[in-house]
């Protein structure tokens, strides 16, 4: 059994990995604001992680084995908890993205379509960090997103009181309603209805987890002695046309697509740019991942039931 704290762990793979870590029999308490009440027999703190002094005050006396921080959006956030966790843990795991590698959104070293990008392609280590910009604007977080992640990683590597590991986790599905991107949804609605998706001329391939399979990663990332980034994805990457194709074999209607001109925005899934992940890193350290097409069909069924977005 080991101490286990989860920071968010309120929704979704989130939330399902609280339960898997209970299960496991580990002693689990959650941060959070207090939306959302965790299971019965898990510790819970109420405390905004952005207040530092609030923060410490609650975590009071208690250490961790390990702490699992699933909604650090910011070198901001990154700087606070790792100096409220400084020796309160010996392992800190951030839950991060794919988005990191999205060469739209930083310099980086480029990687050839069909070569899927290794960890190494954003080192955290080396990463700038610039805690001045205006990270607690929700419009100006929105929009760098991925970048708030980089840095985040980076804070936290360099932090020094903890063994620090991140997962990249590639774009998840499953789970109907709980899905709260909609992404699948929106693509099965529009396609069970004959509404056109748009896509780009040359759609580029990307990767997908189930959130259970994310979950049952990050339970065992838990466990693992690996430290920095590693890639979280299902065997099989695949461009909108064959997510689309998936869909419409179940729901017995053909795709309308329009493309887009370059340059301009399509919809969720259909990529210009390539950043599809390596998940070599994980499999090496001994994590078996499933092929996308294996579960992909029963996350669409899940779907088909959802009512569509409007959105395009």
């Amino acid at each position: 059994m080991q101490r286990i704290c989860v920071i968010g762990g309120s929704r979704y793979f989130g939330k399902l990995l609280v339960k898997r870590l209970q299960a496991a029999g580990h002693q689990v308490t959650v941060i959070n604001r207090g939306s959302t009440p965790p299971p019965a027999g898990v510790e819970h703190l109420v405390v905004d992680r952005n207040d530092e002094a609030a923060l410490t005050a609650a975590l009071g006396s208690r250490t961790f084995d390990v702490v699992v921080d699933q909604v650090c959006y910011t070198p901001v956030q990154a700087a606070v908890a790792a100096r409220a966790f400084a020796g309160r843990t010996r392992r800190y795991v951030m839950t991060s993205t794919i988005e990191v590698y999205d060469p739209a959104t930083a310099a980086m070293a480029a990687v050839p379509p069909g070569t899927p990008v290794p960890e190494e392609i954003v080192d955290p280590a080396t990463w700038l960090v610039a805690m001045d910009l205006p990270w607690h604007d929700e419009a100006y977080l929105e929009a760098h997103y991925a970048e708030g992640k980089r840095q985040a990683e980076a804070v936290f590597t360099r932090a020094g009181s903890f063994e620090f590991a991140s997962v990249r986790c590639a774009h998840v599905l499953g789970g109907g309603a709980q899905e709260f991107t909609g992404r699948l949804a929106h693509y099965a609605g529009r396609i069970a209805t004959g509404v056109e998706i748009t896509v780009h001329a040359k759609a580029l391939p990307t990767v997908f987890i189930h959130y259970e399979e994310l979950a049952d990663l990050l339970l065992w990332a838990t466990t693992a002695d690996f430290t920095g980034p590693v890639n979280a994805c299902s065997d099989g990457p695949l461009d909108v046309h064959g997510l689309a194709a998936i869909i419409a074999a179940q729901t017995g209607r053909e795709p309308v697509y329009r493309i887009v001109p370059a340059g301009e925005e399509a919809s969720a899934f259909s990529f210009d740019r390539h950043y599809a992940m390596n998940n070599a890193r994980a499999k090496e350290l001994g994590y078996s991942f499933s092929r996308t097409t294996d579960w992909l069909p029963g996350a669409v069924a899940e779907a088909l039931t959802i009512e569509p977005s409007p959105s395009a």
